[in-house]
């Protein structure tokens, strides 16, 4: 009889359990549509993309049922032609894509945010530019970029039109986010980099460039910006964000899963999680550069609300295609799936 009650209360705690089940849960029982999905990213070895490294070294997709093929660009640009293109289904790149799409008539939506701040340092060469002294001496000189169009070029728009410079007073190179930028530099090739780290602290220590612009700190990045800028994310046409919930979710769950390992992790966790190539040979490097970006990297998946206006007036403040009045941010992003990951690995 004792054995038949508990059973029955057992029971009745189970039935009960059931009807308040969240809706993260439910969601993760529903059947993913995709469960073979390709991302694009420019730059993986960059810092800016660290937390898809982490999702991907630590299996954090594979434990959400997904089958993840990750094809890396020189630069975010690149990586969003692939998409648009239709040979990688989502994005791992700059949240304002999704404004500068919008502006040519093409609505992309951002899912989960990566990092809270562009990282993006701005350096003139020491060698060949040793007597800088304003944003007016870059003229006529070359400056090196991740790809023509990718985050590190629009950075590099906004502080040369402050300046007083347009972006055809420059030639812009790209230089990719690894090795070959600090060839370009060391080498001469380019008078000066708009890049992101580990590249920028390598040469800022190594004192091949003088920094004169920088969004690796959140204070740098309301300096630059005037308020928060969202940076990374993982994006997609809205059209597969609409069919594919649960394959969303699923991707916004593996990402604020290493955004949360993230928040806790030490210099040894990231030496032994990112492949050896992401060092570029120098360990401790790596690691001061990570300690300078660590806090721009997000810590729930979740774009501040200020962040996509912050954005969008920056981008209209010298792109003359994107008209503010015309841009609809509520389309540029949800914090839907982000918000369900957030609340189950309590980001």
């Amino acid at each position: 009889m004792l054995h038949r009650r508990r059973f029955t209360l057992a029971a009745a705690t189970l039935g009960a359990a059931s009807i308040a089940v969240p809706l993260w849960v439910r969601a993760q029982q529903a059947k993913i549509e995709k469960p073979k999905i390709s991302i694009a990213v420019g730059g993986k070895a960059a810092f800016y993309y660290l937390p898809l490294t982490i999702a991907e070294q630590l299996g954090y997709f594979k434990a959400e049922g997904l089958d993840v093929e990750i094809s890396d660009f020189a630069g975010g640009a690149r990586a969003l032609q692939a998409v648009v293109g239709g040979s990688a289904d989502v994005c791992s790149g700059a949240y304002e894509h999704t404004i500068n799409l919008q502006a040519k008539n093409q609505v992309f939506q951002s899912f989960v945010l990566q990092g809270r701040a562009p990282q993006i340092a701005i350096g003139v060469s020491t060698k060949n530019m040793a007597g800088y002294k304003t944003i007016a001496d870059l003229k006529g000189k070359k400056i090196g970029v991740s790809a023509p169009g990718s985050s590190t070029n629009m950075v590099a728009n906004l502080v040369l039109s402050r300046g007083g410079l347009k972006a055809s007073d420059v030639s812009f190179i790209g230089v990719g986010v690894a090795a070959g930028a600090l060839t370009a530099l060391r080498s001469g090739q380019i008078d000066a980099i708009s890049n992101t780290d580990p590249v920028m602290t390598m040469l800022e220590q190594k004192g091949d460039v003088k920094i004169i612009s920088d969004t690796r700190t959140l204070k740098g990045t309301a300096e630059v910006f005037g308020g928060p800028m969202p940076a990374a994310c993982l994006y997609a046409p809205a059209e597969f964000v609409q069919k594919n919930p649960n394959t969303c979710q699923a991707l916004a769950n593996a990402i604020v899963h290493g955004l949360k390992w993230l928040q806790t992790a030490g210099p040894g966790d990231i030496i032994k999680t990112v492949p050896e190539t992401y060092l570029l040979g120098d360990r401790a490097l790596y690691l001061a550069s990570f300690d300078k970006v660590r806090e721009a990297i997000a810590t729930d998946g979740m774009v501040p609300s200020e962040g996509p206006k912050t954005a969008l007036a920056a981008i209209a403040s010298f792109d003359t295609s994107v008209k503010a009045d015309k841009i609809d941010l509520g389309k540029t992003y949800t914090n839907e799936f982000a918000r369900r990951a957030k609340e189950r690995f309590k980001a």
